[in-house]
C-alpha cells in the first residue's frame, strides 16, 4: 500500500505554508489535514472542505 500524502505549497496561503502531511489512509489523512486547515489556515471544518482535501490526496513521496 503506497502512501498517501496532501502538500500546503500546491495551495495559495496567507502565510506561504510549506506543510506536508502523509498517512497509510485517505481518512486518517483527511482527518489530520482538516484540523491542520481549521488551526493553522483558519477555515471553517465542513463538508466541502474536506471534500477539496479527499480531492487533493497523492500517493508516493512528496518532492
Amino acid at each position: 500500500m503506497a502512501r498517501k500524502f496532501i502538500d500546503c505549497r500546491e495551495y495559495p496561503s496567507e502565510n506561504n505554508c510549506t506543510i506536508v502531511i502523509s498517512a497509510d489512509s485517505a481518512d486518517e489523512l483527511v482527518e489530520v489535514a482538516a484540523q491542520h486547515a481549521v488551526t493553522a489556515h483558519k477555515h471553517a471544518d465542513s463538508p466541502d472542505l474536506r471534500t477539496m482535501i479527499r480531492s487533493g490526496i497523492k500517493e508516493g513521496t512528496p518532492a
